[in-house]
């Protein structure tokens, strides 16, 4: 039997979910956006907030890979994972030099909600997992959940 990083590219084809083959280029396409947004971001922080007074953040603070070292992980999810940390990371990081900039020009909470607090909790899978361990399987519950709390979140609205 093949462990998860020694499956090939066409197994993984036949386990894929046909939409996400459809929709995988276009996911992949918004790394350019990502890299242009990290770029300017960067920039700016690194050319103004010296003049405001302001810390500088590291953005190895924030954009993280580690999860090429998961035994559990097959070599394409582990080329997802990449990308995800990139995106995620870049987010993270781009919104706390805006959060920063906020603070220093506009410090005004706004009045009914807080904007910066994530509506969902994600589901997140801990780091370490035991050698039986199956991630498809898994994937395939946190997909299943998605969709089930989706599906409820529209009755609700409909009633």
């Amino acid at each position: 039997m093949k462990t998860n990083h020694q499956i090939g590219l066409i197994a993984l084809f036949k386990r894929s979910r046909p939409i996400n083959l459809i929709t995988g280029p276009i996911i992949y396409s918004m790394v350019f956006p990502i890299m242009l947004l990290d770029a300017c971001v960067s920039f700016y922080q690194w050319s103004c907030f010296p003049i405001y007074g302001i810390p500088k953040f590291s953005r190895k603070d924030f954009i993280i890979f580690d999860r090429q070292e998961l035994k559990y992980l097959d070599w394409i999810s582990k080329f997802h994972c990449t990308y995800c940390a990139y995106g995620v990371g870049v987010s993270a990081y781009v919104c706390e030099i805006i959060k920063a900039t906020e603070s220093y020009f506009c410090p005004i909470k706004h009045k009914n909600k807080n904007l910066t607090d994530s509506k969902r909790h994600w589901k997140a899978l801990a780091f370490e997992q035991g050698p039986d361990f199956d991630f498809a399987k898994y994937l395939e519950e946190v997909r299943n959940e998605m969709s089930e709390e989706q599906l409820m979140s529209k009755e609700v609205k409909t009633k």
